[in-house]
C-alpha cells in the first residue's frame, strides 16, 4: 500500500514540527517500505522547510488513507539523513515522477525508524475490521 501511495492517487501526509513548536504537513509521493521497521523518502528540497523541521526535531509522524479499500494508517517515528548506499537505494525506490523531478539527485534521502504503526488495513471477505497496533518496545 505505502510503496504504490503515489500511483494509487493517495500519496502520504507526513507531519513534523517547525521550530516554534507548530505542526507542518506535507504530502509526500516518495514514501516508501525501507525495511521491516523503517520508512524512506525521497525530499527533492535540500533547504526546504521539512529539513529544517528534521534538523531540529526528528520526531514525524506520517498518514495513509485509501478510499477504495478503506485502510487508513498512521506511523511515527524519527527521521535521518541517508548517506552512501542507502540515500542511492532510497532515490531509486522512489517512483519514477519523483526520480525525475530531481534528475541531478540533488535532494535529499530520508530514513524513518519507526516507534509506531498503527490503523486499519482494511476488512477481510467476512467484512470483519482488519486492525494493525505495532510498537517498539
Amino acid at each position: 500500500m505505502v510503496n504504490g501511495a503515489l500511483e494509487s492517487a493517495t500519496p502520504m501526509i507526513l507531519a513534523s514540527v517547525d521550530a516554534e513548536g507548530r505542526p507542518r504537513l506535507t504530502f509526500r509521493g516518495s514514501i516508501q517500505v525501507f525495511s521491516d521497521d523503517q520508512l524512506g523518502f525521497w525530499a527533492r528540497n535540500a533547504e526546504g522547510s521539512t529539513m529544517e523541521n528534521i534538523a531540529g526535531n526528528p520526531h514525524v509522524a506520517m498518514m495513509f488513507r485509501d478510499p477504495t479499500t478503506r485502510a487508513m494508517l498512521q506511523f511515527a517515528g524519527r527521521a535521518r539523513v541517508a548517506a552512501g548506499a542507502e540515500r542511492d537505494r532510497v532515490f531509486d525506490n522512489a517512483p519514477e515522477f519523483e526520480r525525475r523531478a530531481d534528475p541531478e539527485r540533488k535532494g535529499v534521502g530520508l530514513i524513518v525508524d519507526l516507534d509506531k504503526v498503527e490503523g486499519l488495513l482494511g476488512f477481510d471477505a467476512d467484512k470483519k475490521p482488519r486492525w494493525v497496533r505495532m510498537s517498539r518496545d
